[in-house]
């Protein structure tokens, strides 16, 4: 291993085939906008974004207007990049000036634009979200109208968002926020035949061609995660990140012994504990307590006892040999051997949604960037090689 607690490992080509996998979905002239927010999902933005553009990808999606400049400023030039929050002032002055596209819904945006300095903007009809864009399509043709005539402005694109895309049983609430844009959009597609019309997310672009429109906009699928919660390869896609550690020490645990706070595990019998440095300060979540299992030497362990900051304990078994799993790899996203734990399988024990596991990894893990194996240079400190590993060898606490 490399020495440190625990790694995020993100095979580059991964993501890069996932795109060529999703544009195979779309009929010619369908762009793909791939969203690199939230620093790529916890995969690393500008990295996620160069893969993206390799794998055909011609837009990138941020949230904010630092991720915007942070894109720029890490060498993409030519894609087009979208900023689909909402904007203060200072937020939209340097969105402008990264050369962002900007997300409108009502006529005083359009002219903070114009006071800005001008830019490209794309109208956003609340079709059902309930957030952010005007649920007023009279408002929203009014905005479209106001980019058009404003001096400085250029109207570019016309967008919404839908809810429940990953909910196959939403009763025809996807159905009906689809005819809601589509009722609205068709008529300013109308009047600028060059507009472009944009709705659809991971989901949405899987459930329905209808909502492919001029470009999808995906994100949780170029990372290789299923938008529906079910299990990617389902979908041949190919989970880019894998999280690793190892095992710092193995202990004998007697029957009637405990592990951790609170002392939520005691053993029924007597066994072997492995102590595993990453916790929820790395962002392996202490809703996993008793509640996870991990890879070790090709076989499935069971994660015992309260996560903590820093650590964790598994079950390694009654085995008298346990000892030599000291400094083995340990795996709890990923494959190891004939075993594979996802990151859909940690949302359901969570009650949460695949997004939530990656984009919770702290900065505290190392991102580190291969593409199938072999190593990517790079003047980053987060971009390393990460081929095969060996065992740790654990540092003695008497020396340290």
């Amino acid at each position: 291993m490399s020495g440190v607690r625990a790694t995020a490992s993100i095979d580059v080509s991964a993501i890069e085939r996932n795109c060529v996998r999703l544009r195979s979905e779309l009929r010619e002239g369908v762009a793909l906008c791939a969203v690199v927010k939230a620093d790529g999902y916890g995969h690393g933005a500008l990295q996620s974004a160069q893969a993206s553009l390799a794998g055909g990808a011609s837009w990138l999606a941020v949230a904010g207007a630092q991720e915007a400049r942070d894109l720029r400023e890490g060498g993409v030039r030519d894609a087009r990049v979208l900023v689909m929050g909402a904007l203060s002032p200072a937020e939209l002055t340097e969105a402008l000036a990264a050369d962002a596209d900007v997300v409108v819904w009502h006529e005083e945006h359009v002219q903070a634009i114009a006071a800005a300095g001008g830019g490209r903007v794309h109208v956003k009809l609340d079709s059902g979200m309930g957030r952010l864009g005007t649920r007023d399509p009279a408002e929203a043709s009014r905005v479209a109208q106001a980019a058009r005539e404003t001096p400085g402005v250029e109207l570019v694109g016309a967008m919404t968002h839908f809810a429940t895309a990953d909910d196959l049983n939403d009763d025809g609430f996807f159905e009906r926020q689809l005819a809601t844009f589509i009722a609205w959009a068709q008529a300013l597609k109308a009047e600028q035949p060059e507009l472009l019309l944009h709705a659809s997310n991971s989901a949405a672009m899987l459930r329905d061609p209808a909502a492919h429109f001029d470009m999808v906009r995906c994100g949780i699928a170029v990372y290789g995660m299923d938008p529906f919660g079910e299990d990617p390869l389902h979908r041949a896609l190919e989970p880019a990140l894998e999280l690793s550690s190892y095992v710092a020490e193995v202990k004998a645990c007697r029957a009637g012994e405990s592990a951790g706070y609170g002392r939520r595990f005691t053993a029924a019998q007597d066994t072997h504990l492995g102590v595993l440095p990453i916790g929820y300060g790395d962002g392996w979540r202490r809703g996993l307590s008793n509640n996870a299992e991990i890879l070790i030497g090709g076989r499935r362990h069971q994660l015992v006892g309260t996560v903590s900051m820093d650590n964790i304990t598994v079950d390694l078994g009654t085995d008298s040999g346990a000892g030599r799993l000291r400094g083995e790899r340990a795996i709890l996203i990923g494959t190891q051997g004939a075993e594979r734990v996802t990151a859909e399988d940690l949302a359901r024990r969570l009650d949460t949604i695949n997004y939530e596991v990656t984009c919770g990894l702290t900065p505290r893990v190392p991102r580190v960037y291969h593409r199938g194996g072999a190593r990517i240079d790079g003047d980053s400190d987060r971009v390393a090689a990460t081929g095969p590993q060996t065992r740790a060898r654990p540092v003695d606490a008497t020396t340290a």
